[in-house]
């Protein structure tokens, strides 16, 4: 499995990705409005030349923000590589500890990133109703039915 830097790719390539899994580039958390298309990150490409994994980071003083993560084909090591990519680069840059935000109707990214040994540092409550003033097509309704309310902060301490 070879992890390019998304730099590697034409920026269309990256936009309409971004717009077919997420509606636009532009992601909306609590910490911020992000143009995802212009952030760092890692991608995999399958044989036919398609994204299959994509992961954006921001890195400031000692600390990294994971900021999208995705993986078209789950249960494949897709994810975790494109982690680990970033936490060894985050490691080479002195960064103390790895970030992110998922919301609350996330099971499976909850799941993933504590098995990756993350943990649970922070609740912001109703974040997404505030995101949703400036990203108003962000759904009401997530996984399995779950109303999305809430951002959940994950961290992991390095070493």
């Amino acid at each position: 499995m070879k992890i390019y830097s998304i730099e590697e790719l034409q920026k269309n390539k990256i936009i309409d990705f971004f717009k077919l899994h997420w509606g636009s580039p532009e992601m909306v958390i609590s910490s911020g409005v992000y143009d995802c298309s212009a952030l760092d990150g890692f991608t995999i490409i399958n044989n036919e030349d398609e994204i299959i994994g994509l992961i954006t980071y921001i890195i400031k003083d000692n600390e990294c923000d994971i900021i999208s993560l995705d993986s078209i084909e789950e249960g494949k090591g897709i994810g975790t590589n494109l982690v680990q990519a970033v936490e060894n680069l985050a490691i080479k840059r002195k960064c103390k500890l790895v970030k992110l935000i998922t919301t609350n109707d996330n099971l499976s990214a909850l799941r993933f990133y504590q098995k990756r040994g993350f943990f649970l540092s922070q609740i912001i409550n109703n974040a997404v109703e505030t995101a949703r003033k400036i990203k108003p097509e962000i759904p009401l309704i997530g996984n399995d039915g779950i109303p999305i309310r809430d951002e959940i902060e994950l961290i992991k301490v390095l070493k």
